[in-house]
This record gives structure tokens, sequence and C-alpha cells, in this order.
């Protein structure tokens, strides 16, 4: 079968399991990235097969079913959500977030940049913007059968583990400024000793696409006066809490009346 650049597959050694686009053949190697599934990988070409599928984006009604569970009265009162800072190392999942973030109405500004660079440029991105709430993600892995508790079995944690510290050192307190942080099978526990909000990922499994800007958005239209559910918030991403942890936070929205 001919395979070229731009084409959508999925890997019969892994039972097809996540569809991908081709980036790159060198050889009789495909480069992959995640469609959903914020992933990177390669395989042989003969381990693939095509997917014919129109709908394989899955983002559709995202926003709706976060302004559903919020079920906020604009016939009353007005609402001023918390204000994004959304740094991604993958331009193609960061337009996903955005465009979800524009269709909730909330302010969020968005950067790509390799994981190994936000740690030293996420500084200047915060005193320019003052966000409420920042998002660190991107690419990461856990090497099978690896020490868990060994950085070096990570792809990126240590890097978004560096770039979680420099956004705790322009701001300490967690009610002033929430964290999500990591990707795809991150270290979870490290993330959160770091400082981070929300982390991903408890289980070590992949994480959707969307998920660090569903949280984002959850928090940035939640009452500030009113603790999170943690439980219900995670149970609304693609990966539960398998995918995402986090510690309990107020929300950032400011609610005003009358409208």
């Amino acid at each position: 079968m001919l395979f070229n650049i731009g084409n959508y597959v999925s890997r019969k050694s892994y039972n097809n399991d996540i569809v991908f686009e081709i980036v790159d053949i060198i050889d009789n190697t495909a480069f992959l990235k995640g469609i959903n599934i914020r992933l990177e990988a390669d395989s042989t070409l003969d381990d693939l097969v095509i997917v014919n599928d129109n709908n394989i984006i899955d983002d559709k009604d995202v926003d709706n079913s976060i302004l559903r569970e919020l079920n906020l009265d604009r016939k009353d009162y007005f609402y001023l959500p918390g204000k994004i800072l959304h740094i991604d190392g993958d331009s193609f999942y960061l337009e996903r977030c955005m465009k979800l973030y524009k269709e909730l109405n909330i302010m969020a500004y968005g950067v790509c940049l390799k994981e190994n660079e936000i740690d030293k440029k996420i500084g200047k991105y915060l005193k320019e913007l003052n966000p409420d709430i920042v998002v660190i993600t991107g690419h990461d892995s856990y090497k099978k059968n690896s020490d868990a508790n060994d950085l070096n079995s990570y792809k990126n944690s240590s890097n978004f583990i560096n770039a979680v510290k420099a956004a705790r050192r322009y701001e300490k307190d967690q009610d002033k400024l929430i964290i999500i942080a990591g990707a795809c099978q991150s270290d979870y526990e490290e993330l959160i000793k770091a400082g981070a909000t929300f982390a991903s990922s408890p289980k070590r499994i992949n994480i959707h696409a969307l998920d660090p800007a569903i949280i984002a958005s959850f928090v940035s239209l939640y009452d500030r006066n009113k603790v999170i559910d943690l439980k219900e918030t995670l149970s609304k991403i693609k990966s539960g809490s398998d995918g995402f942890g986090g510690i309990a936070t107020k929300g950032c929205m400011f609610v005003g009346y009358p409208r």
C-alpha cells in the first residue's frame, strides 16, 4: 500500500486504537502525530492501515457540554471569565484549544514553544499578560517498564516541571495563578510537587488533545467564590482521573449584576 504525508492511519500492532496523521516518511519508517491524542510515534509502513473517516477530529460539542454543565444565568447576570495563557509544544493542538476558548468567549492567549524552551520564556509572558490560568502542555511519553520515579524515564516531564517551577517563582499563591501542566504519560506526582494545580498523568496514560483546555475552561468559567469539585471536573475530560489529577481550588470568574 502506498502511503503519503498527510494520510490518516492506525497501527495494526496496537489494534488500531489511535488515529494518527503521517507527518514524515523516511525510507520504511513513518513518523506519526495523534489526531485526538497528544502522542508522537513512529512505525514501519507495513504496520499501518489507512483510516477513511470524515469525523476523525472529535471536538464537536465540547464547548456546549461545558456551558450546559455550568448552567450560567445570562438573563440577570454578567460574567467575567478568568484569563488564560496557553503554552503548547504543538501548533496543531494549540489551534484546536484556542478555537475552544473562542467559542466559550474566554480571553485566551496562545503561544507555541518547544517543551525545552518554556521554562526560559514563560516569565516574560506571565508578566506581559498577567493571566489567572496558565496551561503548560505539548508532548511527553513514559518508557514502558522503566522506573516511574526516574525523570529520565520521561521524554519531557523534566521540561514541564522546570516550567511549573518558573511559573511558581512568578506567583507562589495557588489561588492567584492556576497551573495546568503535562501531556501524555507525564510524571503527575512531580508536577504537583513542583507547584501545578492540575497535572497529568496519574496512571501514565495518553490524554486527549483538548483535556488541558477543558480543565482550563472549567476553572475560567467557575465562580471565584466557590471551590471546584475535583471529581466532577475531571469526569468531564476524555481521559478522566486516570489522565489528570489536581488539588482543590476556587474558580476564576467574576459574577456581576445586573446584566
